[in-house]
């Protein structure tokens, strides 16, 4: 393989080749393909992970960052499509690099959740300087877990209306990104975002998560980033992964699934790049013939 023919297979599972994703079906069928995606590009630290504005809008030159998609009309209709996503549960929001939307398939999320969520989500936060939560973040928890899904003006009557607008975003913020909360719809003429503890919004999901190991959890998501990929080098997998977990961590993982054969390498010009191992065929069965009989 070439590079080249990599990164044209990589166009056309991000659907960067002029084939724009426009409907909720073309959604869905793009989400469960990649498994994950940004909302935007990063702009300060590239990743290697397809966007769901470039899908949106079928090809990758001159995409808009976070920081500039308000002045985009192309981002409001990739918003307005990206939230049909969430309230059907097609897909979920995780608020694992910051402003910049993270989102996740049905199917994938419970790996997500298993690796990096709460495995106890539906109990109080803990109070205390040790418990590394902020004092608006337990009263908006428990504001949400209490009373169920709720706009960010809602929200601030129940608080007493104290908190600030900046204030309470970094509560929210910082509840998103442990998975204890998630956006769940989008209204800008109902408040803007609603929110809503995740075990209230999809209990199944939360459950099947909580079951997971963490060793269980990240290798499927590293199976699944490399399908995503197509074929990558371990660096791109590590540096990828290790924005939930402990770097060291995805290296032993990978090396487990060497091992086990569940991932192997694939030869793509002067080096050699991880891939999802190829199905193992059944072994083909002999069948013996007996010697013929001497004649007496």
């Amino acid at each position: 393989m070439t590079e080249q023919e990599l990164l044209s297979l990589r166009q056309q599972k991000w659907h960067l080749d002029n084939r724009p994703v426009h409907t909720l079906e073309e959604a869905r069928e793009f989400i469960d393909s990649v498994g994950f995606c940004l909302m935007y590009p990063l702009e300060r630290q590239p990743l290697l992970v397809p966007t769901f504005i470039g899908a949106w809008v079928g090809r990758d030159d001159h995409l808009p960052v976070w920081q500039h998609a308000f002045t985009d009309p192309r981002a409001q209709s990739a918003t307005e499509l990206m939230v049909r996503l969430l309230r059907e549960k097609a897909a979920f929001e995780a608020n694992l690099f910051g402003e910049n939307v993270f989102l996740v398939s049905a199917s994938v999320f419970p790996f997500l959740y298993g690796l990096v969520g709460d495995r106890n989500p539906r109990q109080a936060l803990k109070q205390g300087h040790r418990s590394g939560d902020s004092p608006l973040a337990r009263d908006a928890f428990d504001a949400l877990r209490q009373q169920g899904a709720m706009t960010k003006p809602r929200l601030r009557e129940v608080l007493g209306r104290e908190p600030s607008s900046a204030a309470l975003d970094r509560a929210l913020a910082e509840l998103g990104s442990r998975l204890l909360i998630t956006r769940v719809d989008y209204n800008p003429d109902e408040g803007g975002a609603s929110w809503n503890t995740l075990f209230r919004w999809a209990p199944e999901v939360v459950r099947e998560g909580i079951e997971l190991s963490v060793p269980a959890a990240l290798s499927a998501l590293i199976c699944k980033y490399l399908d995503c990929l197509v074929a990558a080098e371990l660096t791109e997998v590590v540096e990828f992964l290790g924005h939930f977990v402990a770097r060291s961590k995805v290296n032993e993982a990978v090396n487990a699934l060497l091992a086990a054969r569940e991932l192997s390498f694939v030869q793509v010009e002067n080096g050699s790049k991880l891939q999802v191992a190829p199905p193992r065929l059944p072994p083909v069965p002999s069948f013996r013939r007996d010697p013929p009989k001497a004649k007496p």
